[in-house]
């Protein structure tokens, strides 16, 4: 297998995942938005609505190969944003705290892959 495609595989891959969450988000959304406001998250509804959309969008766009560093960029600063304000595993108690250090790095994890796609 060549580079090129082993590279088109893992971006059609993770853009895959953020697709199918997105789309789930929408299918959960009274859930998620109950979710969202117990952690204390400014305007739930409409933070949502945005991160899920541009979740299906940019994930898309990865799995399709169009404007692949913009994407894989879009999608991590989104990523990002939802480590730092979802997963404070800082801020809580075991076993809650193992969870979401767990969640965490796995976003991590993520975001290097996300690189690697945007370079491909």
């Amino acid at each position: 297998m060549t580079l090129d495609t082993v590279q088109a595989i893992g971006a059609f891959l993770i853009g895959g995942v953020f697709v199918f969450a997105g789309v789930e988000h929408f299918v959960r959304f009274k859930a998620m938005c109950a979710y969202l406001a117990n952690r204390n998250f400014p305007a739930p509804a409409l933070m949502l609505a945005a991160g899920s959309a541009l979740e299906i969008v940019a994930g898309l766009m990865l799995v399709l190969g169009l404007a692949m560093p913009f994407a894989a960029g879009a999608l991590i600063l989104f990523t990002l944003a939802a480590n730092l304000m979802l997963l404070r595993f800082w801020a809580s108690e075991e076993p809650e705290r193992q969870v979401l250090r767990n969640a965490f790095l796995i976003n991590v994890a993520v975001i290097g892959g996300l690189l690697l796609a945007g370079a491909g």
